[in-house]
């Protein structure tokens, strides 16, 4: 029963990695289709995010089910736990992957974003894939340096995420007021992805070291 035990746990940890690949796939595809104005790539994102979705469910159920039959304690509670906390974070990533091919597909055939505000997406994208990179490496490989280098990408971010408003909130703005609603969602979309990213790190850093480092309230 031991073994069966262990091998469940196992299978959660490469649960865990094939949603991150999903959600690394689906932060590269949504911004490529927002990038291009590509509608059709946009709807493949829409429609792969059900996978994701999908994944996490059956991931949630046999974590509950490890809780119920097993009675884990210490470690192994931990690792559960932690699964279901970094499931639903990595989750709620692909539905923010999602919400910008949305974005895309209400537009078309126009492109989103202000042309002033390109290159700044461009940075936020680059470097929400980047997170999304290390994360499926964080979690196949454990090796926590990692953790430090995703939350620096998302500082950068949140620094661009700022400038974003700045932008919006200055005398010579002058987008659209539907134009101004899609730049501030945009931004507060690559802001969050990021985000949650730096949220999964330092579970894995959590479950790897038994070190926690409070996450600071939106």
């Amino acid at each position: 029963m031991r073994k069966l035990f262990q091998e469940d746990l196992h299978k959660l940890g490469d649960q865990l990695t094939d949603i991150s690949v999903l959600v690394s796939e689906a932060m590269e595809k949504a911004y490529r289709a927002y990038e291009t104005a590509d509608v059709q790539l946009a709807e493949e994102v829409i429609a792969a995010d059900t996978r994701i979705d999908t994944l996490q469910n059956d991931l949630d159920e046999k974590a509950i089910e490890l809780l119920a039959l097993q009675g884990p304690v210490a470690g192994d509670l931990r690792l559960i736990v932690g699964a279901l906390r970094m499931s639903a974070s990595l989750e709620r990533m692909g539905d923010l992957a999602r919400h910008i091919a949305q974005l895309v597909r209400l537009r078309y055939p126009d492109p989103v974003a202000p042309q002033q505000l390109v290159d700044v997406y461009r940075q936020m994208a680059e470097k929400d894939i980047q997170i999304a990179k290390k994360l499926v490496e964080l979690l196949v490989t454990r090796q926590v340096d990692l953790v430090a280098e995703i939350a620096a990408l998302n500082e950068q971010i949140n620094e661009l995420h700022a400038g974003i408003f700045t932008a919006i909130a200055a005398d010579n703005w002058d987008a659209s007021p539907s134009a101004t609603v899609d730049s501030a969602l945009t931004s507060r979309y690559f802001e969050r992805f990021g985000d949650h990213g730096v949220s999964v790190a330092k579970k894995v850093l959590y479950l790897v070291t038994g070190q926690w480092e409070a996450e600071p309230t939106a």
